[in-house]
Formats: C-alpha cells, sequence, structure tokens
C-alpha cells in the first residue's frame, strides 16, 4: 500500500498526470476552435440570412443537375448539338464555382484569405459573365444553332469580352488595390463603387437596347420565343437595381449597399436556375416531345393503332 501512495508521488506519476491534463486541454482547446469558426462561418461576416439565401439555392440547382445528369447526357449526345453540350459543361463548371463562392463568405471577412477570396471571385464572376455574353449570343444566332462555326464564333466573342472584363479586374484589385469583392460600406472605396456603376451600366445598355429591338422594325431579327424575352426583361431589371444600389452607396446612402447585398443574393442564387429554364430545359423539353412522335411513329408502323379506324 505504501509502495503505491509513493509510486502517486513520484516524479513519473506526475510528468504522466501532466501530459495527460495537457492532451485534455488541447482537445478542449481544438473543439473550440472547430466550434468557433463554424460560428464564424454561419454567422458573421455578412450574417446568417445572407448565407442561407445564397447557400441552399446553389446547392438545390446542383443537386437537381446532378440527379439529371445521366438523363441530360443521353438527351445531349442524341441531339449532336455542339452548342448546348458545350453550354451545359460550362454550366457545371459555373455552378461548382458559384457554390464555392457562396459557402466560402466568410473569406471575405479574413484578411489572410483576401487573395485567395479576389481570385475565387474573379474565376466565378467571370464564368456567369461568360454564360451571360453567350446566351445572348447564342440565341441572336437563331435558335438552337449547331454548327461547329456559330460556336467558334460565339465562344470567340465571348472569350474576348469576359477576358478583357477579367483583365481590367485583375489591374484594379492587383496593381491598384482597389477592393472589388470586399463589400462594406465604407465610404474611402468610392473608386471601387464608381468602377461598380460602370460595369452595371454597361450591362444595362445591353439588355436595354435589346428590349428596345424587340419594338422596333428590329424585331424580326430576334428569336420570338417568350422565355428569351422574358429573361432579358429580368436581367435588365436587376442590373438596373444593380446599378441605382452602387450608385447611391458611392454617395454614402446606406440603404444603397442593403440594396447591392440584395442584388448579389438574386444574381449568384437565382441567375444559374434562371438561365437554365430559358436556355437548356426548352430544348431538353423538345428533346422528350421528339422521342414520344418517334416512338408514337414506330407503333402507328406496327399497326397497333389500326383498331381506332375501324
Amino acid at each position: 500500500m505504501r509502495s503505491l501512495e509513493g509510486f502517486a508521488e513520484s516524479p513519473l506519476s506526475m510528468a504522466l498526470n501532466l501530459t495527460l491534463q495537457a492532451e485534455k486541454d488541447n482537445l478542449t482547446l481544438k473543439e473550440g476552435n472547430y466550434g468557433s469558426r463554424f460560428y464564424g462561418w454561419l454567422f458573421e461576416c455578412h450574417g446568417f440570412w445572407y448565407n442561407v439565401a445564397l447557400i441552399i439555392p446553389s446547392a438545390l440547382f446542383l443537386l437537381y443537375l446532378g440527379f439529371q445528369a445521366r438523363k441530360s447526357f443521353t438527351k445531349l449526345t442524341h441531339g449532336r448539338s455542339y452548342i448546348m453540350i458545350s453550354y451545359y459543361g460550362c454550366l457545371w463548371l459555373v455552378s461548382l464555382l458559384n457554390l464555392a463562392w457562396c459557402c466560402l463568405q466568410a473569406w471575405e471577412c479574413t484578411p489572410e484569405k483576401a487573395v485567395a477570396w479576389n481570385v475565387l471571385s474573379l474565376f466565378t464572376t467571370s464564368g456567369m459573365l461568360f454564360l451571360e455574353v453567350s446566351l445572348v449570343a447564342f440565341l441572336l444566332q437563331g435558335n438552337y444553332a449547331s454548327g461547329l462555326e456559330a460556336l467558334t464564333r460565339t465562344f470567340v466573342v465571348s472569350g474576348l469580352i469576359v477576358g478583357l472584363d477579367l483583365l481590367l479586374k485583375v489591374i484594379y484589385l492587383f496593381g491598384f488595390g482597389v477592393p472589388l469583392f470586399i463589400d462594406n460600406n465604407d465610404q474611402s472605396h468610392r473608386v471601387k463603387w464608381g468602377l461598380w456603376v460602370v460595369h452595371k451600366l454597361v450591362l444595362t445598355a445591353v439588355y436595354g437596347f435589346i428590349l428596345f429591338m424587340y419594338h422596333s422594325k428590329w424585331r424580326e431579327r430576334l428569336p420570338g420565343r417568350p422565355a428569351f424575352y422574358k429573361y432579358i426583361i429580368i436581367m435588365c431589371c436587376l442590373n438596373a437595381l444593380a446599378l441605382f444600389a452602387c450608385g447611391l452607396t458611392g454617395n454614402g446612402a446606406n440603404f444603397g449597399f442593403w440594396l447591392y447585398g440584395l442584388t448579389m443574393i438574386f444574381y449568384h442564387a437565382l441567375y444559374l436556375p434562371l438561365l437554365y429554364i430559358t436556355f437548356l430545359a426548352d430544348f431538353f423539353q423538345e428533346e422528350d416531345l421528339h422521342l414520344e412522335n418517334v416512338y408514337y411513329s414506330e407503333m402507328k408502323d406496327a399497326g397497333f393503332f389500326d383498331a381506332d379506324w375501324e
């Protein structure tokens, strides 16, 4: 008994106890760090509801694409449209980038992650702008053009426009230190809000000009699809609202900053589903109708409907 008591009071026993206590403290500290990181990722920076409004629609849309992937791939290979195949692939890539951008909002408020956040924002916004430009170019060439020449011409023009936009953003970001993607209501960054005003003004002017063409003698040059017309109206209104918000924020109005955040939610959470509904959903639906007509013709040739005529 005395030997056990002596061992408990020995230096070896005390060292073991200190080691165990240190490991326990480290484990508790790590659990606390994980909890604080999760809390900061979800609740800090722009807030809980802002993050939820971005992440949930983006994740649901990506899940929808995943569930429809096999069926969509079959229809794309059957249709053999180079534009649709390329555009569907671009939509997948941009959707993944956009979901990462929505989930990593905490990087925006972390100085150590500023470069990573700027790079991610550059790729995400450039990808979405490429889809915007190419969609308008695709539809202006006629419904579902499938030639390699049309695909090459559209992608070259879209790539040049997006490349110029990307180059200017890189110059202002890393050359002049303008925090284009760090959204705060700091009035010292008037240059930033001025640049966003010019950016939104150009987009609003483009969509507004297309709307003007719909009500002019050049109407016949545009596709007659109602979905395309509704898409142009929605994008024109959204960019006009963002233009108004940037102008207000640049002049010191807090309401303008709140309105700009709302337009960012609409754009990153709902633009890709809108684009899918406008451009790809009808294509897949038309392929379904085409297959149904083929099956009906085969059954009719086989005599399945002869009794209906007797």
